[in-house]
């Protein structure tokens, strides 16, 4: 019996470089990350065995890896941590990111602007 299990890892914050603007990658701002994670959980399930469990802690660390690295838009920043996320955990089925910019510089008050891709296995 397969057993699927959903891993959600949110409102991670960060600061970066991204945008499209020089001022933007000049200044720096705040971001957002969240992730869900649909994986095959049945082995965990049942050994109660971290070793076996998908690793929140570096999921954590591989959105900051991706996250630090500079982009010009949001989906590119995203489709890096899917990648990455996929390329180490193979139990994962779909994978969702959402990537927000707090406060962005677009001429009035704004609280964020916000892109989500997701992809499935």
């Amino acid at each position: 019996m397969i057993m699927n299990g959903l891993i959600e890892i949110e409102d991670m914050e960060f600061f970066a470089y991204h945008g499209c603007f020089e001022a933007e990658q000049l200044a720096g701002n705040k971001f957002k990350v969240n992730v869900s994670i649909d994986y095959q959980c049945d082995l965990a399930a049942k050994s109660d065995d971290v070793n076996d469990a998908l690793n929140y802690q570096k999921v954590y660390e591989l959105v900051k890896k991706e996250v630090m690295i500079r982009s010009n838009l949001l989906e590119n920043v995203a489709k890096r941590i899917i990648d990455a996320i996929f390329s180490d955990f193979p139990q994962a089925t779909t994978i969702k990111v959402k990537v927000s910019k707090l406060n962005p510089p677009l001429g009035g008050k704004i609280g964020a602007t916000s892109l989500t891709l997701s992809r499935s296995n």
